[in-house]
């Protein structure tokens, strides 16, 4: 062995086709040494993770999932930087572990054949071998060895067979040169489909010479299941019917973990209040660092539970199907079938969504579906859209029967969906344009999903979600806190009397009626101090400032403050126009207090701030409008650049705006209030 390089100095690849079981052999040969970044300079995701061998630890690096190293797209491109060195802070491998699925041999070969042209040694990892052994197939893997000229082993990373001589023979060949492989295309001339047509003649005479095939029922039985699965009409109802079961348990398994969560936070936030002395230092940690980043780490249990379904439907094969029935009416505005399930997931939570759209392959398929994810009506406009219908449309009916709320909400979503479809197709036609994709997708087999695998990838994508969203929703969160906190607005005299008349009516009346009545004078006494405050602060001044520019679309300074406020997180405006209108910031959307405070708010020339047609313009205005910092943070790591995040605010805002103003003044020049 003293040939090999000394441990941990040498780079491993990882490659394969999508769907070869390639990330299963991964997580089984790193467990838990492994971490996830990005390639410098792009969005492709790079997995990697130690691997202890008979003579020390490799660093093995998990290349993209891709069918040539013909370079066409961004993931084969990094792919073949990778084994040709040219990847920056990735040395040369000194290896290649090409994973083959052995139930789909031909296809799989052609990229090894690739692979042994850059003359590295390459150690053949054969997959999915139980399910090939079921299917009554035989292989001969000494000839295919012998025909391939590199070594072959068998694997079930589920079981461990074959994984100690994976490690031995990758171990033999490090530092061992390879001989560039080379194929004869001498009768056909050098272009690139004589190669092509030389690689698969070469390929299937391995094929036939060392594999005796035997699957023809279970070939019958797989083709009767895809035909239901794929049916235009059937496989549209099966695929609702999942999706309906997905996002039910979504909301109902995670109501109770997202409770306990945010219990939690509050109960370290009343902790902080009672340990840290009254003050700055106080408020900052209390009001702005736990309150904010408790705010986003509550939609953690939503997220656990989208990614394991997603890595169910996977792994089962499932995913495939999917994406190959609905890419017909998704290409119709421009954008990928995969992109379904990212919009979905959205309705939820558009932080999930988006980091779902990482099974898009092309690049700008990927960042158009990531540009309209947020205009999905998500969760968090719920408490918006349920105070202005509880304000303004409650008990009112449609043609006697039909609830005016519930229509209205309909409409919302409605607005959100064929928006985002406009968008769409604008942005594949311009930015974003490119020659559509040929939609070259593998039916994998049907099989049982490795449980390690799922529950590997759930903690993946949660450890992401807290580390990325965390560090830029802690910064903003500090500084929306700040903007709401200073400058200090000075207490009036008449708190303090009012506190001193308070004691003196508690000490004077009676027990009992005065120990009720004190504590509600206290708790006005201080959301007058909080409502004093905001009016004062910069967010305060902030809405002052930008009152001309909002004035068009019905909102006053005080509506101007709850938008600024509510970038933070789009249901934040409750408690900011709770706070506003001096009820108390633990007032929530259906509060009466609320309500009623809102129906009488008056502008300083006696008009209503308020008015059904202004609550409509505030609903359209935050279906379209990028209110959500937690959103932004997250399209900033998937894009790698500010650029996109700065475009999407930019977009929606504007288109916010313009549509927010035509429902206003069209709605004035109707005759509505």
């Amino acid at each position: 062995m003293s040939s090999n390089p000394s441990p941990n100095n040498f780079v491993i690849a990882l490659a394969g086709n999508p769907n070869a079981g390639k990330t299963t052999l991964f997580n089984s040969l790193t467990g838990l040494r492994q971490k996830v970044a990005n390639y410098p300079g792009v969005t492709v995701e790079r997995k990697e993770g130690n691997w202890k061998l008979p003579f020390g630890h490799a660093r093995l690096i998990d290349l993209p999932g891709l069918y040539s190293l013909e370079a066409t797209s961004l993931d084969e491109q990094i792919a073949r930087q990778v084994i040709a060195g040219e990847q920056d802070d990735i040395p040369r491998p000194a290896a290649v572990i090409a994973v083959v699925d052995s139930t789909n041999l031909e296809r799989n070969l052609y990229l090894v054949t690739q692979i042994m042209e850059f003359g590295i040694p390459v150690v053949v990892a054969l997959t999915m071998m139980d399910v090939f052994e079921r299917q009554g197939h035989e292989i001969d893997i000494a000839l295919l060895s012998k025909r391939l000229g590199v070594p072959v082993i068998a694997i079930n990373a589920k079981d461990g067979r074959g994984v100690e001589d994976l490690a031995i023979a990758a171990s033999d060949a490090v530092g061992h040169q390879a001989a560039a492989f080379s194929l004869q295309t001498a009768e056909n001339g050098d272009s690139q489909n004589a190669r092509i047509f030389a690689r698969y003649n070469f390929v299937s005479d391995i094929v036939q010479a060392s594999v005796r095939h035997n699957d023809l029922d279970k070939h019958r039985r797989s083709e009767k299941i895809d035909s239901m699965l794929t049916h235009r009409f059937f496989g549209l109802a099966i695929l609702a019917g999942l999706m309906l079961l997905v996002f039910q348990a979504i909301f109902s398994w995670a109501s109770l973990p997202m409770d306990l969560l945010e219990q939690g936070f509050g109960w370290l936030a009343d902790e902080s209040r009672a340990v840290i002395p009254a003050g700055i230092l106080n408020d900052l940690v209390s009001d702005g660092i736990i309150a904010g980043v408790g705010g986003v780490v509550v939609f953690l249990p939503q997220i656990l539970l989208l990614f394991f379904f997603i890595s169910l439907l996977e792994d089962s094969g499932y995913m495939a199907r999917a994406a190959f029935l609905l890419d017909k009416l998704m290409s119709r505005v421009g954008l990928h079938g995969k992109a379904f399930l990212p919009l979905i997931s959205s309705f939820a939570c558009a932080i999930p969504g988006i980091m779902a759209t990482r099974t898009i392959e092309s690049r700008r398929d990927r960042f158009a579906t990531i540009m309209i994810a947020p205009l999905m009506s998500c969760s968090a406009r719920l408490p918006v859209y349920t105070l202005m219908i509880g304000a303004f449309f409650s008990g009112q009916y449609l043609f006697g029967f039909l609830s005016l709320g519930a229509v209205l909400m309909l409409l919302m979503y409605l607005l959100g969906i064929v928006t985002a479809i406009i968008v769409a197709f604008i942005l594949k036609r311009t930015i974003l344009n490119a020659p559509p994709p040929p939609f070259l997708m593998e039916l994998p087999p049907y099989r049982m999903p490795n449980i390690r695998t799922v529950v590997q990838n759930m903690l993946t994508r949660a450890w992401l979600f807290l580390k990325r969203a965390g560090t830029v929703i802690l910064a903003i969160s500090i500084v929306l806190w700040a903007l709401m906190y200073f400058p200090r607005h000075e207490q009036p005299a008449i708190s303090d009397q009012q506190g001193t008349d308070a004691a003196a009516v508690a000490a004077a009346e009676p027990r009992g009626e005065a120990s009720s009545d004190a504590p509600t004078r206290s708790t006005e006494t201080e959301a007058t101090a909080e409502s004093e405050q905001v009016k004062n602060s910069y967010a305060g001044r902030l809405g002052h400032l930008i009152e001309p520019a909002i004035e068009p679309l019905g909102f006053d300074w005080k509506i101007g403050v709850a938008l600024i406020a509510s970038f933070a997180a789009r249901e934040v405006l409750v408690s900011t126009l709770s706070i506003i209108y001096n009820v108390g910031k633990d007032e929530n959307e259906e509060s009466q207090t609320l309500i009623a405070a809102i129906r009488s708010a008056k502008r300083d020339d006696g008009r209503p701030v308020w008015t059904p047609l202004t609550a409509l313009t505030l609903m359209v205005f935050f279906v379209l409008a990028m209110q959500c910092m937690s959103t932004v943070a997250v399209v900033r790591r998937e894009t790698n650049s500010w650029s996109w995040p700065l475009f999407m605010i930019a977009y929606m805002t504007g288109l916010a705006y313009l549509v927010s103003f035509a429902t206003y003044q069209i709605g004035r020049a109707m005759g509505f209030e």
